[in-house]
């Protein structure tokens, strides 16, 4: 799938600003009059998503309208952020003018199920259960409301990588292969600045754009996050310390870049004063794309461990498809994502079209998994990402309040970065304001 660098601020603004209805004040318990639908199966059926993933979809269409007669698909690019306007909005609103099939990222579908219970479909009555061990561990739970239904079916799955200019660390004379930990990086960054120049990587310092990725990451690889399975806050976790506490390290070694201001990271990347991209799967196309005169000059690691000898594997973002709880067509809808999203045939064509990366284990036995990247100087990045997954990857516990934690965050690192705050106690604060705002228990 084709994204920008700031997808992480798009998706987390859980507001539907067309009424004025942020999702985090829409309330508990709200209904989006899930009796209004019906289990047609034939008809036409629409189809919310966005840009190349939209393109992606229409690409299953005839197949899937050959082998289905009597069902149309009509897939609609909704626009990205415009899609989550128009979902909250529908939900809001007992579920009126929403598509039969909603595409949604990680970062809202747990907000959904929380304060729109009654608003997807259940699919487990349908046969969702069935493909339970067919995708990535660790996306399972996410789909999955308080009744214990399956809402949704995983789509596309982002591993972390430690994108790294292997020409740099070959100057600076350091083995990718002695870069286990963060702690290792930091070490070689020095070496690396001062026989290229580079920053080892970047990051908006005042928090212009919430960029909060990074820390994010660096929980995910200690199977941490804002909240935890029982949506207690853990901000202030020794894991989101350690996190801000390798950030605030860099930092201190110079080893920063300020990636504040509209196109910064591109113009540093494309300058060469960057070393290293610590992004998943989704940027392998996006560096081959937007910097071919570096082709042959990148590669891919699996991430750093946040502490020395701790895991390198991390799912860190992922998409589903739902099915409205309103739709007159939830039988049909529900085939469709069957079709698409369990199918190795299909799931490789719409990654073949939009990039991507596909949930479904079985898609990777398809030799396009193992096959040499030009770009990265013939390694085979996509057989990298495979491997990640099969570390294991716990999942991510987002929330109704992501939105909250989220700004809380950023506002925590920003201190520690401009202001040089303990991360710690910058953390323990956040904690709890989030707590306070939204009620919820701090984890021990």
């Amino acid at each position: 799938m084709s994204h920008q660098l700031t997808r992480r601020q798009i998706l987390c603004l859980a507001t539907a600003s067309a009424a004025g209805l942020g999702l985090a004040a829409c309330g508990s318990g709200g209904s989006a009059g899930g009796t209004g639908g019906a289990d047609g199966d034939s008809g036409k059926i629409t189809v919310w998503s966005w840009t190349t993933a939209a393109e992606a979809l229409r690409g299953v269409v005839p197949s899937f309208e050959r082998d289905n007669p009597g069902i149309e698909v009509d897939v609609q690019d909704v626009g990205n952020p415009a899609i989550w306007d128009k979902i909250t909005v529908g939900l809001a609103s007992g579920g009126k003018g929403l598509a039969d099939v909603l595409h949604i990222g990680v970062d809202y579908l747990p907000g959904y199920l929380e304060k729109f219970p009654e608003g997807l479909a259940d699919l487990s009555g349908l046969g969702a259960d069935r493909h339970k061990d067919a995708f990535v561990d660790g996306l399972w739970p996410t789909v999955m409301g308080e009744d214990r239904a399956v809402h949704a079916l995983p789509w596309e799955v982002n591993p972390l990588g430690l994108f790294y200019r292997h020409d740099y660390f070959e100057k600076a004379g350091v083995d990718p292969a002695s870069v286990t930990s963060w702690d290792d990086l930091i070490a070689a960054g020095p070496k690396i600045r001062a026989a290229t120049g580079a920053q080892l990587l970047g990051l908006d310092k005042p928090g212009t754009t919430q960029d909060m990725d990074f820390f994010q990451n660096l929980m995910q690889l200690q199977g941490a996050f804002y909240f935890d399975a029982e949506g207690r806050v853990t901000l202030a976790s020794p894991q989101a310390v350690q996190a801000l506490t390798v950030i605030k390290r860099l930092n201190d070694a110079g080893l920063l870049a300020d990636t504040a201001g509209q196109g910064t990271w591109k113009r540093l990347v494309g300058q060469g004063k960057l070393a290293t991209a610590p992004y998943p799967a989704w940027a392998i196309e996006y560096l081959a794309t937007k910097f071919p005169a570096q082709s042959g000059k990148w590669r891919v690691m699996q991430p750093p461990a946040a502490v020395p000898g701790g895991g390198r594997g991390a799912v860190v973002n992922s998409t589903y498809l739902t099915v409205s709880a309103t739709s007159k067509r939830r039988k049909a809808a529900w085939r469709f994502i069957e079709y698409a999203l369990t199918k190795p045939a299909e799931i490789n064509r719409m990654f073949a079209s939009g990039g991507v990366f596909p949930a479904l284990k079985s898609a990777y036995s398809d030799p396009k998994f193992s096959a040499p990247h030009p770009f990265y100087g013939g390694q085979r990045v996509l057989r990298s990402f495979v491997t990640s997954l099969g570390s294991g990857s716990g999942a991510t516990h987002f929330t109704g309040d992501y939105s909250r934690a989220l700004k809380l965050a950023a506002d925590a690192q920003s201190q520690v970065l401009i202001k040089g705050a303990d991360p710690a106690e910058a953390l323990k604060a956040a904690a709890g304001q989030l707590a306070r705002q939204t009620g919820r228990q701090q984890a021990a």
